[in-house]
């Protein structure tokens, strides 16, 4: 004789079912969050991110708060988000974001017990095209240079015109560029299954704009149509 499942196991089950999900997507909208605080401010302040290199880049990613995990577990990991213009040629409104994750040892050299914000620009279309890999690393798959601010922002170096990616952090207060080479940036899918409630690419979310940028991501997203409305880059560039 088959035993009836108690309706109060029912019931449990059924909650944790709602609840898993409602919790995890609220994670997700939390840390988009936070990267639209984290850019906000770092725009606002003076010798920040030259604005310049910001109208000619074609994506950003940001990367709030990213701790120094213990030796030997794996260097450092961090989670933020990635915006595109949109547009074939990346020259609409900043786009919808997706998730992504930043790690590598390389960034845990970099942070010395502190919590340290992350922020890179993507400067070209090869750039971008590199970042819908499951993994991209940073000097590798992408060329990388850390970015120049204030004056050393005209001292065109080689390394800074052909670099794809442009790496900023801020810790305590302090502003600056930084070399992350080996370390890399990935899509994080469980991450976009949260917070968009269904399965989708990085490529779904940034290039093909299948989804619409969630409540949790307006800030970041209007931060940067207000402080870089348009492409300022070289048309050759977007090809």
């Amino acid at each position: 004789m088959r035993k009836s499942i108690p309706w109060n196991f029912l019931t449990l089950f059924l909650a944790l079912c709602i609840a898993v999900p409602a919790l995890a997507q609220k994670r997700e909208q939390k840390r988009l969050e936070s990267a639209g605080e984290v850019l906000t401010e770092i725009l606002n302040v003076p010798d920040n991110i030259p604005q310049h290199l910001l109208d000619k880049a074609e994506c950003v990613v940001v990367v709030p708060s990213v701790y120094k995990v213990a030796i030997g577990i794996g260097g450092s990991f961090g989670r933020g988000a990635l915006t595109c213009r949109s547009g074939e040629d990346f020259t609409g409104a900043w786009g919808p974001p997706a998730m992504y994750a930043l790690e590598g040892g390389n960034i845990g050299l970099q942070l010395g017990g502190q919590a340290t914000d992350f922020v890179f620009l993507i400067m070209n279309k090869k750039g971008a095209n590199a970042l819908m890999k499951s993994k991209t690393k940073l000097g590798a798959d992408a060329s990388a240079a850390a970015g120049p601010k204030g004056r050393s922002a005209t001292a065109a170096t080689d390394a800074l015109m052909t670099a794809e990616i442009l790496s900023y952090s801020r810790s305590k207060g302090l502003f600056a560029g930084i070399s992350l080479e080996g370390s890399s940036l990935r899509s994080d899918g469980s991450a976009n299954h949260n917070l968009y409630g269904r399965k989708l690419s990085a490529r779904d979310i940034v290039f093909d704009h299948k989804v619409g940028t969630p409540g949790s991501g307006s800030k970041l997203i209007a931060t940067l149509n207000q402080h870089s409305p348009r492409n300022e880059s070289d048309p050759k560039s977007l090809k």
